[in-house]
């Protein structure tokens, strides 16, 4: 697994979960209590409720998510970008701050404000962001989406979302989000709760892993519950993603989304890493003397979250059928149908 240095903030499997609280800048976004068009209003909010609250990264977004409404331009973004920039120059805490867009222009001017990451909602639709992303140095989260710009998100079975997040390929910091939520009308609860299900396949891309899943609805459903009311739904999810595999959470509510992923990490399944100088021969081997050889555990309990893996390492497929062990229980053979069985092993 590839970390990821975020302006100083390590992100992987070596480093704690990190949490990526929420600042809007627009009107029109669905969660009020994170709007803000107000830059000493939005600093305080920024230093009381998600810096104090245990923010490791401050993500400000320009536009709402509302797929109902207009996309903005990268003009009409630019022109909000004051407000957010204002509002960081006047926060107190410290903190990684990312900007969510879709546009490179809009990447590129943030970044050259004092923005430390970028949060990419259309995933490399605009295919200029990985080069300005890699000429800042910066750590990017590329949410899987088709490749054009007005449709972030709009992808709906399991497949299809771990194909798109390779389009346009990826930058040495690049961060990995599967788009839950309700990014198109085709897209249903079902989907997300699949994606949800098989989150360890994201992995196989060996990159960390973002997900934004606080109050959605394919968890509140579950529950019956109302936004205002889906918190206890959220958390739990949390700490459930965080066991399977996500380096970052990104949410409105800091101080209970830390609490609940710092719980899925102490519970997350130990794996072998080992990491030790070579002995091999480097004239033979063409390798410097001093190289490292690394050997990792991978993170799979299915043969697909297997598969997922080999792809990445070029091995034969064929292979994850004998790396997944399945145990079963067999009940209610008579004694001759349980000694052939044996015999037969």
């Amino acid at each position: 697994m590839r970390n990821v240095d975020a302006a100083g903030l390590g992100i992987g499997d070596d480093y704690p979960p990190r949490i990526m609280g929420v600042l809007n800048v627009s009107a029109e976004s669905p969660y009020d209590p994170s709007v803000y068009d107000d830059p000493g209003e939005a600093a305080a909010y920024v230093d009381e409720e998600l810096i104090d609250e245990g923010a490791d990264i401050v993500d400000v977004g320009l536009e709402s998510a509302n797929k109902d409404l207009d996309v903005l331009s990268a003009e009409e973004e630019l022109e909000r970008l004051d407000t957010a920039v204002e509002a960081m120059e006047s926060t107190a805490g410290d903190a990684v701050w990312s900007i969510e867009t879709r546009y490179h222009e809009v990447a590129d001017a943030a970044l050259s404000r004092g923005f430390d990451m970028v949060n990419d909602i259309c995933g490399f639709a605009d295919p200029e962001m990985p080069r300005v992303c890699r000429e800042h140095d910066v750590a990017v989260s590329k949410m899987a989406s088709p490749p054009d710009l007005e449709r972030p998100g709009a992808i709906e079975a399991v497949d299809d979302i771990y194909d798109a997040l390779a389009m346009n390929g990826f930058t040495d910091k690049t961060i990995l989000d599967p788009a839950f939520g309700g990014w198109s009308e085709a897209k249903t609860l079902g989907d997300d709760r699949e994606t949800f299900r098989r989150l360890r396949e994201f992995r196989g891309y060996g990159r960390p892993l973002l997900v934004s899943i606080n109050r959605k609805n394919f968890l509140r459903d579950l529950a019956g519950r109302s936004t205002e009311a889906a918190l206890p739904v959220s958390l739990a999810a949390t700490s459930m993603a965080v066991e399977r595999g996500a380096h970052v959470i990104r949410t409105h509510d800091v101080a209970e989304t830390r609490d609940a992923a710092l719980i899925g990490a102490a519970f997350s399944r130990d794996r072998t890493r080992v990491a030790a100088a070579s002995d091999v021969d480097t004239a033979a081997s063409n390798r410097d003397a001093d190289a490292e050889v690394a050997v990792e555990e991978l993170d799979v309990t299915t043969v697909r979250e297997a598969e997922r893996h080999l792809d990445r390492l070029d091995a034969p497929l064929d292979v994850a059928e004998r790396a997944v062990v399945h145990s079963y229980e067999i009940s209610g053979l008579s004694e001759a149908a349980v000694g052939a069985l044996r015999a037969a092993t």
